[in-house]
C-alpha cells in the first residue's frame, strides 16, 4: 500500500508506516502524476483535493489532518467511493491558546485591560466553543454568534450585528464561498469600519473570511483598531501593506502546536485503520516524545521571577517570534516570499500546549503574581506542582 503524506505532517512514519509505504510530498505542489499510483492521500489545508488531482488514480482514501475541509471536494470523493476523514477539534486548543497569547500581548502593547471587555466570537464550533469557555472563565462578556446553529434553534447566541459591536471580535468560521451562510468577505468594509473605537479584530479562520483590501483601507482611516491576522487572502502570498498595518502578523500557525499536529495525524491514522478494517496499533500518547516535556521553575532565580501571567506565557509560547518571522520573510525579494512563508510553517518550532506544561513553585509564583494573574494561568490550563 502506497500512502502519500504531506511533508509537514508529523509522526507520519510512526503512524502510517505499519500500514504501508509512506511517501512524503510537498502539499502545495502536489500533482496528479504523483498521486496516480498511490492508494491513500494524507494532506493539510494547502492541498486542493478534487477531480483534477485524483482522476485516473487508484486513491481509495483521503484524509486531511485539519479541522477545515474547504480544500476537499467531498462530493467527488463520495461519488467515486473514496473514503474520507478530517480531524475536527485536533488543534482547537492550540488556536484558543494563540488567541489568548495575542490578547495578552495586545494588553501590554496597547495598554488596555481585558477586565470588563466584551468579545464577539463568530463561529462556535470546535474552536469557538472552547474559546467561549475560556473567555467566560477569564471574566469577559461573551457574545457568541453562529447563524447556522442559530437557525437550528441553538440557544444563547446573538446576531452578527451584536457580535460585531463587541470590544473584541474573533473569527472562527469555516470558509464557504457561497450559500445562505457564505463566509467569503464576511468581514467587509462596512462591518470593519463600524467596529467600536479601540476594538480588536482577530482572524484565525481562513484568509478570505476578511476582505484584506477593505481592512487595509479601514486601518488607513482608523489607527485606534488593533488587528491580529494569522491567515491571509492569497496565501502563501501576503499583502505587505496590510501586514505593516496590523499589530500581530503570523504565517497561518495558530493551530500549529506540536500536540495539535500530532493529534491530527493520530485521528487520520485511526480513520484509515477503520477504512482498512484494521485495529490501530498506536495510541496518541505513544507519539509524544517524553523529551519534549516542558517543566518551568519561574521563581527559582529572583531575576527571572515573572510579574504577570503574560511573562510566564511567553516562556511557553512567545507569539512575537511568529510575528517577527513573518515580517522578516516579507523583506526578502518578491520571488522568495511565498517559499519563505511555507518554510516558516514547515520548519515550525516545537510548541507545547499549556496543559502539557508543568510549573514548579506554586506558592512562590502565586505570591509574585497575585491572585488575579495566577488565576489566569490556572484558567489557561497550566499544571502546577
Amino acid at each position: 500500500m502506497k500512502i502519500l503524506v504531506d511533508e509537514n505532517i508529523p509522526v507520519a512514519e510512526a503512524c502510517f508506516g505499519q500500514l504501508g509505504e509512506v511517501v512524503p510530498v510537498s502539499g502545495r505542489h502536489l500533482r496528479a502524476a504523483q498521486v496516480r499510483d498511490a492508494d491513500a492521500l494524507i494532506v493539510r489545508s494547502v492541498t486542493p483535493v478534487n477531480e483534477s488531482l485524483l482522476a485516473g488514480s487508484r486513491i481509495g482514501f483521503v484524509g486531511t489532518a485539519t479541522i477545515g475541509v474547504d480544500h476537499i471536494d467531498q462530493a467527488y470523493l463520495a461519488a467515486h467511493g473514496i473514503g474520507f476523514a478530517s480531524a475536527p477539534g485536533c488543534n482547537a486548543r492550540s488556536v484558543v491558546e494563540y488567541v489568548a497569547a495575542a490578547l495578552m500581548e495586545l494588553e501590554a502593547s496597547r495598554r488596555f485591560s481585558l477586565s470588563g471587555k466584551s468579545i464577539g466570537i463568530i463561529g462556535v464550533g470546535n474552536v469557538g466553543s472552547r474559546l467561549r469557555q475560556l473567555c467566560e472563565a477569564l471574566g469577559l462578556r461573551v457574545l457568541a454568534c453562529d447563524p447556522p446553529l442559530q437557525a437550528r434553534g441553538e440557544p444563547g447566541l446573538v446576531s452578527a450585528d451584536e457580535a460585531w459591536q463587541a470590544d473584541i471580535v474573533s473569527l472562527h468560521v469555516p470558509y464557504n464561498l457561497n450559500g445562505v451562510h457564505g463566509t467569503h468577505h464576511l468581514a467587509d468594509y462596512q462591518r470593519l469600519s463600524r467596529m467600536l473605537p479601540g476594538a480588536v479584530l482577530i482572524n484565525t479562520a481562513r484568509g478570505p473570511v476578511v476582505d484584506n483590501r477593505a481592512l487595509s483601507r479601514v486601518l488607513d482611516e482608523r489607527y485606534d483598531l488593533a488587528v491580529v491576522l494569522d491567515v491571509w487572502e492569497g496565501e502563501p502570498f501576503v499583502n505587505m501593506e496590510l501586514a505593516s498595518q496590523v499589530d500581530i502578523a503570523t504565517p497561518h500557525i495558530a493551530g500549529y502546536s506540536h500536540d495539535g499536529k500530532v493529534r491530527g495525524t493520530w485521528m487520520i491514522y485511526q480513520a484509515l485503520c477503520r477504512h482498512l478494517g484494521q485495529a490501530p496499533q498506536v495510541t496518541e500518547t505513544d507519539l509524544i516524545d517524553p523529551a519534549l516535556t516542558l517543566t518551568l521553575d519561574p521563581c527559582a532565580g529572583t531575576a527571572d521571577t515573572p510579574t504577570s501571567a503574560r511573562d510566564l506565557i511567553t516562556r511557553i509560547y512567545d507569539i512575537r517570534e511568529d510575528d517577527l518571522g513573518l515580517r522578516a520573510s516579507l523583506r526578502l525579494p518578491r520571488e522568495r516570499r511565498a517559499q519563505a512563508f511555507d518554510a516558516l510553517r514547515r520548519q515550525y518550532r516545537v510548541r507545547r500546549e499549556f496543559q502539557s506544561v508543568q510549573v514548579r513553585g506554586r506558592g512562590a509564583l502565586q505570591t509574585a503574581l497575585g491572585q488575579g494573574e495566577f488565576q489566569r494561568l490556572k484558567v489557561l490550563g497550566l499544571q502546577f506542582d
